[in-house]
């Protein structure tokens, strides 16, 4: 099960029935609006029906483990800006940043996503996308392609907002290290999005979207740790302590997970959302708990 919600922007939420209208809009010679970093870039509600599978082969560099060290200092994409003394601060905490589960079939951690690991996360993100909207095979290039300057664009705002990426291994170990699911973080306003979905949460306040599972590792619990891995990153590295999400009315599954979660409707699209072809949303919202040694 996925486990998050956000829409796209306002004129184009991700629904098959607007089929049509997207594909007046995907133009290969023109970067669709909703794929710049203005705009949030997928509705994670339709992501968690996604039909894709991503393994590292045993010698691939991304088969890594918790304890190995990155800086994100020496990330090509991370952008060229000044960081000040806080910003370095918490470059260095999303870097040992790891959040560990043992499931019933396997193990789970999760982290910031790290440059080697973007084209599988990219494709993740671009399969999912493609398949919840019925798109021919022949868009999959140029989609995993925008979604890959889409996440280039939000590394740039780090450590503002981060990509997480959650990996499996079966108690075997039979199958390696898989990419198990990923999802995105904001922790204030210079991280958040410029055009948010409906009803638009506090730019000021953390906010969890872009929640995806692989489908053949559903029903493992996965959704809920990197929900609980999303909220505890949040915990230390937010100054808000107020999350938010946004759940489409028709998705009852992760409602009843976010309720399990503590998070409580605060408010609900109008129905007027549906002349826009846009699926009616719940704005979602949670008080996390003090983390004792919050940046």
């Amino acid at each position: 099960m996925a486990a998050a919600a956000a829409a796209l922007s306002p004129f184009l939420y991700l629904d098959p029935n607007q089929r049509q209208h997207f594909h007046i809009h995907l133009n290969p010679t023109k970067t669709p609006p909703f794929l710049s970093s203005r705009s949030p870039l997928l509705s994670l509600q339709r992501l968690h029906q996604c039909n894709c599978r991503c393994s590292f082969p045993s010698s691939s560099p991304n088969s890594v483990t918790p304890s190995q060290h990155y800086s994100f200092l020496d990330d090509p994409f991370r952008g060229s800006r000044f960081l000040s003394n806080e910003e370095l601060e918490k470059l260095k905490a999303l870097e040992s940043f790891v959040y560990l589960q043992e499931l019933e079939s396997g193990s789970l951690w999760v982290r910031v996503m790290r440059n080697e690991e973007m084209d599988l996360t990219a494709g993740l993100l671009a399969e999912s996308f493609a398949e919840s909207m019925l798109m021919p095979l022949g868009y999959g290039a140029l989609l995993r392609f925008l979604v890959k300057q889409y996440l280039i664009e939000r590394r740039a705002v780090m450590p503002h907002a981060v990509t997480l990426v959650g990996f499996y291994r079966d108690k075997g170990g039979e199958k390696g290290n898989e990419l198990a699911g990923t999802v995105e973080v904001c922790f204030d306003k210079r991280g958040a999005n410029a055009s948010p979905p409906t009803p638009i949460p506090p730019k000021n306040s953390p906010y969890i979207c872009n929640m995806t599972v692989t489908k053949q590792l559903r029903r493992r619990g996965i959704g809920w740790h990197l929900l609980k891995a999303s909220e505890e990153l949040l915990s230390q590295m937010a100054s808000t302590k107020e999350v938010y999400l946004h759940c489409r009315m028709i998705d009852e599954a992760p409602f009843n997970m976010y309720i399990k979660a503590g998070y409580n409707v605060i408010q609900t699209d109008s129905v007027l959302i549906l002349l826009a072809l846009q699926r009616r949303k719940h704005l979602m919202c949670k008080k996390l708990p003090v983390y004792n040694n919050s940046l």
